[in-house]
């Protein structure tokens, strides 16, 4: 008796063993197609939009922010270059846009988490992406979203984690100036398939090595696979060819042409006059 029992729990065991086989080739093929390139071109993140049936009550910050009413903003090229002043809402935009996108909103890719927000008191994009809503082809997970404020807060936690068992050598992007440490970091995270969110990027980078950037900006648009959403002051960046430049102000997003911009007026006045514009720049009223 009880070697048929035995006997018919092996048999069970056995048939359960063989009905799992499939199941774990299906989800390994799931997985190997998820991580598998798309063919199909940039840009992916096509259209993103404000829900007013998400809006929470009494419309705090993020909320309140002027260029949210009525906004919708289109995607019709692989580069996107944001410009604006100090407090239109650029970052805040970018940190929703990451969010959305599975990144973590102080910088980093899909299950990073460099930094701990769960004490965090500040509302920001991460609270706005709750009230957007997003149209891919297709959603893309793959990317990353760098912030040259919190660059080094993910380059040592890239570095820790590459020192967990069998993590390999630590890429160890501290060991260069800031500058050439974030270059080598776009260099190597740069090459895939997926959305790159930059914001402010020159806050790192020495005008010549803006012109870099630059050139790395080129290879990702002529990849054909990339696409990238940038928000920077710098007129150099601004003047890549081909990207759709939009200014954020109050009004809301617009395309402008870079003659247009303040950047790139107030850059242009002091190359032709540096001394009068630094003796007007001081002379002038206090903020």
């Amino acid at each position: 008796m009880g070697g048929a029992i035995c006997s018919a729990s092996v048999g069970r065991t056995s048939r359960e063993a063989v009905d799992i086989v499939p199941r774990v080739r299906l989800v390994a093929a799931m997985a190997s197609r998820r991580k598998a390139p798309i063919n199909l071109k940039a840009p992916y993140l096509r259209r993103l939009w404000l829900d007013p049936a998400r809006l929470p009550e009494g419309r705090a910050y993020p909320f309140s922010l002027p260029f949210l009413d009525g906004f919708d903003l289109a995607f019709d090229r692989a580069i996107t270059i944001i410009v604006g002043e100090n407090g239109t809402g650029k970052s805040t935009l970018l940190e929703a846009i990451a969010a959305l996108a599975g990144y973590d909103r102080a910088g980093g890719g899909k299950g990073y988490r460099p930094t701990d927000h769960d004490r965090a008191l500040a509302a920001d994009g991460g609270a706005l992406s709750a009230a957007l809503r997003a149209a891919w082809l297709p959603k893309l997970t793959n990317g990353w979203f760098f912030r040259a404020e919190s660059f080094f807060t993910v380059a040592r936690y890239l570095d820790d984690a590459a020192r967990e068992p069998f993590g390999g050598p630590p890429p160890d992007y501290l060991s260069h100036s800031h500058g050439e440490g974030f270059l080598r970091f776009f260099e190597e995270r740069c090459r895939r398939q997926g959305l790159f969110i930059f914001d402010e990027p020159e806050s790192a980078l020495s005008p010549s090595r803006q012109v870099e950037f630059l050139r790395l900006l080129r290879r990702m648009d002529q990849s054909g696979i990339i696409q990238v959403i940038m928000a920077t002051h710098s007129p150099v960046l601004m003047a890549y060819p081909g990207a759709r430049l939009l200014r954020l102000d109050r009004a809301g997003l617009e395309p402008v042409d870079l003659e247009d911009t303040e950047h790139f007026r107030l850059m242009r006045a002091f190359v032709l006059d540096p001394a009068g514009f630094v003796a007007t720049g001081i002379e002038g009223p206090d903020p």
